[in-house]
């Protein structure tokens, strides 16, 4: 099978990839590398030894779209690409709303026109909105709480609605939660772009003293110790979930959240990455964050019954995992001063 993966290069695109790679499948990405690099390709192929190949489009642009259909014989699509920090969504939500519902028009006129009925959505936990917790995918998604979940929300019906006009298009949206952690090689990981909107690579920038500090976005929550709580995954246990779903995808749509099924505070977390790797992170408390909510962990009953899929790394291992990725050049960096 041949996997067309937009947003490949991305933090959970790559290791979708290579998790996919690993399971047999032969692998296409498409990324314009606005939050990646070509480099994050090559170590996809240096950890898998197997080649892929590569388009650097982007997915809103119909005909360089239309281009990889008409030369790659698709026979799913895993649509990772878009936009995806909360804060900024509210601040430009222009830009979101153009990226993330265009892409998703395009590659669907892409798949019927090429008769791709295999289609696997990156959505979010954000579409829950203040849902009650613990999330479950049977719930009303009556409101987001800002534009990047709205833009989720708005694919999701869109893909919904293509797929019950078209019986023979097979829909899965996949809404996971905080992905963290990294690939066990230190090779790939989430190294954003300028200053990191994800909690994760905030600490380790701020670790390694690129930032002065970390910014907490509130103590005043109504939970245990007044900051955000969150459902943290690792990563490369959130890839194994996309490769379960591609395996088991059928006709109709099917809903799965992606998670641990437990919340973990930001102090929680940060705690958890002092003690996994003997080292302090500093940090100050300020405002709430427009468009943050108090708490957000998933039910994951029914993935775990219908995929077969459940998380196997526990919080120390995102954190170990991720400092491993930060600090990867550290041994390269000693080498050079000849210690």
């Amino acid at each position: 099978m041949n996997i067309l993966v937009t947003g490949g290069a991305g933090y959970i695109g790559s290791h979708t990839s290579i998790a996919l790679i690993e399971s047999g499948y032969n692998v296409i990405i498409a990324d314009n590398l606005c939050n990646s690099s070509r480099k994050t390709v090559e170590q996809i192929m240096k950890i898998t030894n197997k080649e892929l190949t590569f388009f650097q489009i982007d997915v809103t642009d119909p005909e360089s779209v239309e281009t990889i259909f008409e030369n790659c014989e698709i026979d799913s699509v895993i649509h990772f690409a878009g936009l995806k920090a909360v804060g900024e969504s509210v601040v430009n939500p222009l830009a979101y709303y153009y990226n993330n519902i265009v892409s998703t028009l395009v590659l669907v006129n892409a798949c019927r026109k090429y008769d791709v009925n295999r289609f696997v959505f990156s959505s979010s936990a954000t579409v829950y909105g203040n849902n009650k917790i613990p999330f479950t995918e049977s719930m009303d998604l009556l409101s987001t709480t800002n534009p990047y979940g709205e833009t989720k929300a708005m694919s999701e019906r869109i893909l919904t609605d293509i797929a019950k006009a078209n019986p023979d298009f097979s829909v899965t949206l996949l809404r996971y939660f905080n992905p963290v952690g990294a690939h066990e090689s230190g090779l790939i990981g989430d190294d954003p772009n300028g200053i990191p909107t994800n909690l994760m690579p905030y600490i380790t920038q701020v670790v390694k003293g690129k930032l002065k500090e970390l910014q907490v976005f509130g103590n005043d929550y109504p939970t245990s110790d007044g900051t955000g709580i969150r459902d943290y995954i690792h990563v490369v246990d959130l890839a194994a979930g996309h490769v379960a779903a591609l395996e088991n995808l059928s006709e109709g749509v099917h809903v799965y959240n992606l998670g641990t099924g437990k919340g973990t505070s930001v102090l929680e977390l940060v705690k958890a990455f002092e003690e996994a790797n003997d080292i302090r992170v500093p940090y100050k408390i300020v405002e709430r964050r427009h468009g943050d909510i108090a708490e957000c962990f998933a039910d994951v009953t029914k993935a775990k019954r219908e995929l077969g899929w459940a998380t196997k790394r526990d919080i120390k291992s995102m954190c170990q995992d991720s400092w491993r990725f930060a600090n990867r050049y550290k041994d390269k960096v000693a080498l050079r001063n000849g210690n």
